[in-house]
């Protein structure tokens, strides 16, 4: 059975490799090797892009089931729109704001430590292949940190709000904290300011626990605590009623694609398909978010004695994002122990923004992505062995990297939360924040939307429902 397997890739193989060949020859008309690697390495950014774009998808679903069917057409609204609206102000100037000055690729020659300056409307050098491929793999991570908001303010929040937050967000908020740290930023070079770390020594978010995750959970938590909780979710003495989502086939369904795009987040980051570290990556991937569900799941089943999949399901997203940051550079071990406390904070997170911050984050964005986020960044600093980027943390005898990690957790947590405040607070004073109780109570698809997910034989009329037997007389 293995050698015919292998034999059936073989001509799958010479197919790829020589049809990306025959587009890389050298000025003389013969390939280069080089040209090979590139051609490949790009097929391999764009797969890892398209996986991660797919992404968007298993939010939708996860988001949707968690919430009641009233509100699944305006959930799936700003899912959608919220890429497609964060995907131009990425274009514009997100792009240019966070990797100006980096170097990664033509046209990114301009920045400061503080922020980028070059790359604007993908105009004049960074109008080139490769940064139009770079472009790309990061818009798809910006649309990620964008769309993790969606979840908590659901089924409450007006939708131009909304979509102005998506805009800001994408093109500022998220880009400039990503500079600090991918776009050759002062967090990626804190031995030039601190010269007791060692002069090589930075904060080091392999693909984005903080960047992407701590960013959008913790503007999440800002933005669900200034929208407010909804209707009858807190009763007069402080306790939780919970709203039970509608849909678990959307839940789990929309938990799997995350998990298969999450290979294409955390592997894709390597941007070269022959580094040796992706299969590493892989494996650590999977195994952390294994080891997030079962925890979650056995704490649930421990608490109350039923087996909650949401709880599962969360817990493998935890495991994921905790693994993000350190996940080229800690062995299949750790991946293990990182996915186990990354469930346990998520956990314990769910407990304290409900009922001690008593803030509704209706399908636990805050806790998944911002509480596993920041543990991802510590994580770096504890587990890194030093395989990989040569990048050494506690297991190893090494304290410098740690201490980096935390000033990064620190920075990452004031920055999203300050302006997490200043963009809500602006949205609040302008066009609200928040739609009538009305619209609330009735749910948000018929009144934004005119339309439902369920019409079960009902239709609309000038936004009334009508059921066939009241249309018949009946």
């Amino acid at each position: 059975m293995r050698g015919n397997t292998r034999i059936g890739w073989v001509p799958v193989a010479i197919v790829l490799v020589f049809g990306m060949a025959g587009t890389a020859h050298a000025g003389d008309g013969t390939t280069t090797v080089d040209a090979v690697v590139r051609a490949v390495d790009t097929a391999w950014v764009l797969v890892a892009a398209a996986l991660v774009f797919f992404m968007q998808a298993g939010f939708a679903l996860l988001g949707a089931g968690l919430i009641r069917s009233k509100n699944t057409v305006n959930y799936l609204t700003k899912s959608f729109m919220d890429f497609c609206i964060g995907g131009l102000a990425f274009w514009a100037f997100g792009f240019a704001l966070m990797f100006g000055g980096s170097a990664a690729a033509p046209g990114l020659d301009h920045g400061t430590p503080l922020i980028g300056q070059s790359g604007f409307f993908l105009l004049g050098p960074a109008n080139h292949p490769s940064t139009m491929l770079l472009w790309l793999f990061q818009m798809v991570f910006a649309a990620t940190a964008a769309t993790i908001v969606a979840g908590a303010v659901a089924e409450r929040m007006k939708l131009q709000a909304y979509l102005a937050y998506s805009f800001l967000v994408s093109g500022i908020i998220y880009p400039i904290y990503g500079h600090w740290v991918w776009g050759n930023g002062w967090l990626a070079n804190l031995g030039q300011y601190l010269p007791f770390l060692g002069a090589d020594t930075g904060a080091v978010d392999f693909a984005g626990s903080g960047v992407v995750h701590a960013v959008g959970g913790l503007v999440a938590l800002v933005a669900a605590r200034m929208v407010g909780p909804r209707i009858g979710k807190f009763n007069p003495d402080g306790s939780a009623n919970v709203f039970p989502g509608h849909n678990m086939v959307y839940v789990v369904t929309g938990t799997f694609i995350l998990f298969f795009g999450w290979f294409g987040f955390n592997a894709g980051s390597t941007l070269a398909a022959m580094d040796p570290q992706v299969s590493t990556i892989a494996v650590n991937t999977l195994l952390a978010g294994a080891a997030g569900a079962v925890t979650a799941l056995y704490f649930s089943l421990i608490r109350t004695g039923k087996a909650d999949i949401v709880m599962a399901c969360n817990g493998a997203l935890a495991g994921l994002v905790g693994i993000t940051a350190p996940c080229a550079y800690v062995p299949s071990w750790a991946a293990v122990v990182i996915g186990f406390v990354a469930a346990m904070v998520m956990i314990g997170s769910l407990r304290f923004v409900e009922h001690v911050l008593h803030v509704d984050d209706v399908v636990g964005a805050v806790s998944v992505h911002g509480g596993a986020g920041l543990w991802g960044l510590l994580a770096v600093g504890i587990f890194a062995d030093g395989s990989y980027g040569g990048v050494r943390g506690l297991i190893v005898g090494e304290w410098t990297q740690f201490v980096a990690q935390l000033i990064s957790i620190v920075t990452v947590t004031a920055w999203s939360l300050v302006t997490g405040y200043i963009l809500f607070g602006m949205l609040r004073n302008t066009i609200g924040l928040r739609v009538s109780p009305a619209e609330e109570r009735a749910g948000l698809d018929v009144p934004e939307h005119g339309v439902e997910t369920y019409p079960e034989g009902r239709w609309l009329t000038s936004g009334i429902i009508i059921t066939s037997s009241e249309s018949q007389g009946g």
